[in-house]
């Protein structure tokens, strides 16, 4: 486990993402969708920290706060000491370069009219990287090298090639530009499961050759997340509700969500299969223009008290840097 520091490179404090819903001829604001709501937590140079949770829990909006792709309602986001939600757009501008979002769909989010060489060279050509011809395409054609592509493969478009090939370009893409951290937008739920294998260890093998390459890898697939990620944090309804070492999460889950989700996880032995317990979740996610009073999994949770209705709970830490939502839990 890397553990946090008193300077990681990326600080998020206390993010709200709020949408507007609007009714009427004149659009009047009558309610707030609460798609992220007073989410925090800290990444270290060179750590990759999995982000999972159901579909609709606040995954991709986080990402995207983070990059400041969506512009938050309130909180900070400190990267590498600078919060950079108090940016100007020319001075964001220039600190995007050190970072990198890898979309979840490789067939669209490529440019079909592009040649594979200049969607990679792109960001080159906006942030300045490179000083002449020569040098934008010895450039391009390490990063395809970089990836395991063939550097003969530029000129082609994007339908010319695969699902896997075409996550690699958009890897190689995230790369131009030697960013300090990546946000990995589920990129492998696309793929099939012999394709997510090798870029799972393209991106293990990216990280242990760059020096302080980070990552946030955003999953709904815990035994993916599991074998990336140095800790991983578990959302419902918008906010985190534990955080933890990757084997700390799988050995001793806390809170009664990650443990539902974690018997859904298929084991290969089918004899520790048949014997462990399967937690079956009640009812629907709530809406979250509409979230339940309290803890917000409350009304599905087998473990809820009276107290539950009532105390919307904040992360606390039992020890070891574990930290969980959740009164139940003794701190």
């Amino acid at each position: 486990m890397k553990t946090t520091t008193n300077n990681p490179l990326l600080d998020v404090k206390n993010l709200k993402m709020y949408f507007p819903v609007t009714r009427g001829l004149l659009r009047t604001k009558v309610a707030d969708v609460k798609a992220v709501d007073d989410v925090s937590f800290q990444v270290n140079a060179g750590e990759t920290l999995g982000l999972v949770g159901e579909s609709g829990c606040g995954k991709t909006t986080v990402g995207r706060g983070v990059l400041r792709l969506i512009e938050p309602t309130a909180g900070q986001v400190f990267f590498e000491g600078q919060n950079i939600l108090t940016l100007s757009s020319g001075k964001m501008r220039q600190l995007r370069r050190k970072m990198a979002l890898m979309f979840q769909d490789p067939y669209g989010s490529l440019d079909p009219r592009q040649s594979a060489g200049s969607i990679v060279g792109e960001a080159l050509i906006i942030h300045r990287m490179t000083k002449s011809k020569a040098e934008y395409h010895e450039r391009i054609e390490h990063l395809f090298q970089r990836v395991g592509l063939d550097p003969s493969m530029t000129d082609r478009v994007p339908h010319e090639f695969s699902g896997g090939q075409r996550q690699r370009i958009g890897i190689a893409r995230a790369l131009a530009c030697d960013p300090s951290l990546i946000i990995c937008d589920e990129p492998i739920s696309a793929l099939d499961v012999s394709i997510q294998a090798q870029i799972i260890n393209l991106l293990k093998e990216l990280q242990r050759g760059i020096q302080g390459l980070t990552y946030i890898f955003i999953a709904h697939d815990l035994s993916v997340v599991r074998h990336i990620s140095d800790r991983i944090a578990v959302m419902y309804l918008g906010r985190i509700v534990e955080i933890t070492d990757s084997d700390a999460l799988y050995q001793n889950p806390l809170h009664p969500y990650t443990k539902a989700l974690l018997s859904a996880v298929p084991i290969a032995d089918p004899f520790v299969e048949a014997k462990r317990k399967i937690i079956l979740l009640k009812g629907e996610v709530p809406s979250p223009l509409n979230p339940p009073p309290g803890c917000a999994f409350h009304p599905r949770c087998s473990e809820a008290i009276a107290e539950c209705r009532q105390i919307a709970p904040q992360l606390h830490d039992v020890g070891n840097g574990h930290q969980v939502a959740c009164i139940r839990v003794n701190r």
